[in-house]
């Protein structure tokens, strides 16, 4: 498999922990397929106790890095992980969602939602990098859309159909989204409220809240309507504190704390410039 270029524009964003902040928005766009939700709802086991969410994250994390920035076998025992986890995940609509009628069947093998899936990942990590970490140009976007569709390939992805470049892929979105595929329905709203306010939130409560409200502030209008968020003026406000503070932590932040020590290898060896 192809990966990224060590260096590039994508082991940045890879290399930033913030981007941790990308994967709730990612996961409610992800679920706001109901072929998704019917997979995740009928075959994950993130909902099974309250430390599984966490696991499931620290999985999840683990197998990017992996493709991303480990060796050529690593990258291929996670993907092989992956695609074997897939094999599991198969069935059929339990009732009418959007543009799906009920018994429609779905695999995780499907390379339109594997599209889906990877498209939410990289819009959302190139939100979190421009509104947290720094300002991306138009070219590094692009650049960050070519340099990841090789992963999204791996994966099962059909090559022709993969966004290259920022406005294919702001595209290939909104026509989802506008044709029905992508229309959230129950199960994606009481997986998502798991996913927003997982059961041991509370203990970091602050955090817990933060993480929520640039997550809902992200979405899509649409889908935020649809999962039943309200969002006004006041919570406009509170999101762009909240990115103001995250802003400037990350910028005093110690690379040590601030990226993967993958990434912080590779800026030691010069591939990368200093700071954020």
């Amino acid at each position: 498999m192809v990966r990224p270029a060590p260096g590039g524009i994508a082991w940045q964003i890879a290399g930033e922990r913030v981007e941790l902040l990308s994967w709730p928005r990612a996961i409610l766009l992800q679920l706001a397929h109901p072929l998704v939700a019917a997979g995740v709802g009928g075959h994950s086991r993130f909902r099974g106790s309250p430390l599984a969410p966490y696991g499931r994250l620290h999985a999840t994390v683990t197998a990017m890095r992996a493709l991303t920035f480990g060796s050529d076998e690593e990258a291929e025992a996670a993907r092989a992980a992956i695609l074997q986890v897939h094999d599991r995940v198969h069935g059929t609509l339990s009732a009418a969602v959007g543009a799906h009628a009920a018994g429609t069947p779905y695999t995780a093998h499907d390379p339109a939602l594997l599209l889906w899936v990877h498209a939410t990942l990289v819009d959302s990590g190139v939100r979190v990098m421009h509104d947290v970490v720094r300002p991306l140009t138009r070219a590094e976007r692009d650049a960050y859309c070519d340099e990841t569709a090789s992963l999204a390939e791996a994966l099962g992805a059909r090559s022709m159909d993969v966004p290259r470049d920022w406005a294919a892929l702001q595209q290939y979105i909104d026509a989802e989204i506008a044709s029905g595929r992508v229309s959230v329905g129950e199960q994606a709203r009481v997986l998502g409220s798991a996913v927003l306010r997982p059961a041991l939130g509370w203990l970091a409560w602050p955090l817990q809240r933060a993480v929520e409200i640039v997550t809902i502030g992200w979405l899509p209008d649409t889908i935020r309507t649809q999962y039943g968020f309200t969002w006004d003026a006041a919570r406009e406000r509170r999101m762009r504190r909240v990115l103001a503070i995250l802003r400037r932590a990350r910028r005093w932040m110690p690379d040590a704390l601030a990226r993967w020590p993958e990434a912080r290898a590779e800026r030691t060896n010069g591939a990368l410039p200093p700071g954020p």
